[in-house]
């Protein structure tokens, strides 16, 4: 069976799917920043966001497919002068991070919009060789809305 990954809008997704995959203590297990429940108005709010980065940087957060079932979010999303990429899977399908990962990262080399993609990684996280296989370096320990990441750099040119 061929396992065809593909990028959607978010809007596409059913938000009772979203709910669900957020509301896992297993996701939210290295989200430092998911600090309130998720109901329908918390997915709303959410989606909403996402789709005003698409309208203002052209870009944004992908719902991600799995022959055609939702199993995530991901996508680029601008930070000042930087694109920052970040990867929110259903617990199911963790496994899938460094393939979804590279197809975003052919995207980011064909877009000339982004010279290098970041990676901020919470500190929870233990295991960062996939990263660095894909050519990720360390940049350093910061801090974004009060909480401390790994921030990790790729250059696409």
């Amino acid at each position: 069976m061929k396992h065809e990954i593909t990028f959607t809008r978010l809007p596409k997704i059913d938000p009772t799917k979203i709910m669900a995959h957020m509301s896992d203590p297993r996701v939210a297990e290295h989200m430092p920043l998911l600090t309130f429940e998720w109901d329908e108005a918390a997915v709303a709010k959410f989606v909403a966001t996402k789709e005003e980065r698409w309208s203002r940087d052209g870009l944004g957060h992908w719902a991600i497919l799995l022959n055609s079932k939702y199993v995530g979010w991901g996508g680029f999303q601008k930070e000042g002068n930087e694109w920052d990429f970040g990867l929110v899977l259903k617990p199911n399908s963790f496994g899938l991070g460094t393939r979804i990962s590279r197809k975003a990262i052919e995207f980011a080399i064909a877009d000339e919009r982004i010279p290098f993609i970041t990676f901020l990684l919470p500190l929870s996280r233990k295991n960062f060789g996939a990263l660095e296989r894909l050519g990720a370096t360390l940049v350093g320990e910061i801090e974004y809305d009060g909480s401390a990441f790994l921030k990790y750099r790729l250059e696409t040119e």
